[in-house]
């Protein structure tokens, strides 16, 4: 009996260690940043964008008499411990203070200073989308939950400014100390990890319970749910009317979309099915943006998939697009180098011949060069 109690003992501690152990591997295993600085930028300009759109009316969206003024937004969320530090704002620096948060998003997107850019970026998100509640959408919590995580991990570390000025830094030194050109490989980080699975999770979640709240409505059950959505002349990019006289359409589309939802948090992590997963949401998001003109907020949650492409892959994507590119565009110089020259060998053929090559067509092609 002490012996059994003994094995089962030493069996359940070894279990325990390895659910330990793959814990701490899940969210904590170092990782290459590369992924995050891939992130920042997208983010980083989708919130350049999104807070320029905010300037196009800024007074009338933070202003004290503009759509949501203080009172009103008080009183529509009287218990709302939400943040802001537009509230702090005088009137007279409403604009100072706009295009000082523009150029430190900007900042932010270049990887200039990210050590502080990285956290102002949520930090002037939450405060734009807090001040309009009523303005606040899909698009906005994306950015807020995207800029959240990417402060956690060293987005900066990668493909930013920061890292080119210390790469310069650094390799003056060495040809200074060493008489060689060295700079330092960016070391992985088990934050970066963690910011990376962060927003991971954080996508499974919201695809799960987007099921599950759609399976409250009739529309989701009778399969009319993506019918409603198209012919709804408010979000109508494109007539879509004609398919209702194809049901099934809809019917499919409708039930696929609840399917795909409600298994994304399972499928997602398979690496065989991933691919299939996410150029399923990537063909949704696009479709939503070019029949439902909610282009902005179909990209950003397109920009959260690149948090499942592992940094190996996207490294090795730009190390091809690096031979590529320069290939393409050495073709394209000796192409046209080719082709001037050919001009000009006919050119001169033309006048050893006798030929008048100053007619109208020659100082035409004269006239549109000057």
């Amino acid at each position: 009996m002490v012996r059994l109690f003994g094995a089962i003992t030493r069996s359940l501690a070894s279990s325990l260690k390895d659910i330990a152990r793959q814990w701490d591997e899940f969210w904590f295993q170092p990782e290459d940043p590369l992924t995050l600085g891939v992130l920042r930028i997208v983010t980083g300009l989708m919130l350049v964008y999104t807070h320029v759109v905010w300037g196009i009316k800024l007074e009338a969206f933070l202003g004290p008499n503009g759509f949501q003024d203080p009172l009103l937004v008080r009183e529509l969320v009287p218990d709302s411990t939400a943040w802001s530090f537009w509230w702090y704002v005088p009137e007279s620096s409403l604009w100072t203070v706009h295009w000082v948060c523009v150029g430190a998003l900007v900042l932010y997107t270049l990887g200039l200073w990210t050590t502080v850019t990285r956290w102002a970026a949520p930090l002037i998100t939450i405060s734009y989308a807090n001040r309009a509640p009523n303005a606040n959408f899909g698009l906005d919590q994306i950015n807020a939950m995207l800029a959240l995580y990417l402060a956690i991990g060293p987005c900066g570390a990668k493909l930013s400014l920061d890292r080119l000025w210390k790469n310069y830094r650094c390799g003056v030194r060495s040809l200074r100390d060493e008489g060689r050109w060295s700079v330092p490989a960016v070391a992985p980080s088990s934050t970066a990890r963690l910011s990376t699975r962060l927003i991971q999770v954080h996508m499974c979640v919201i695809y799960f319970f987007a099921g599950v709240s759609k399976l409250k409505g009739d529309a989701w059950w009778n399969g009319e749910a993506v019918w409603m959505a198209l012919s709804n002349t408010e979000y109508q990019s494109r007539d879509l009317t004609w398919i209702a006289w194809y049901p099934w359409i809809s019917d499919l589309l409708t039930h696929a979309t609840i399917m795909w939802e409600m298994t994304f948090w399972i499928f997602v992590w398979r690496p065989g099915w991933r691919p299939i997963y996410l150029l399923i949401g990537v063909l949704m998001h696009v479709g939503i943006g070019m029949f439902l003109g909610m282009w902005t907020f179909g990209l950003v949650m397109i920009f959260t998939y690149i948090s499942y492409i592992p940094p190996e892959t996207l490294s090795r994507f730009g190390l091809w697009m690096a031979e590529v590119l320069p290939a393409r565009v050495g073709k394209t110089i000796q192409t046209a180098h080719a082709c001037h020259c050919g001009a000009e060998i006919a050119e001169s053929s033309a006048r050893c011949m006798g030929s008048d090559v100053t007619g109208p067509a020659h100082a035409d092609h004269e006239g549109q060069a000057v």
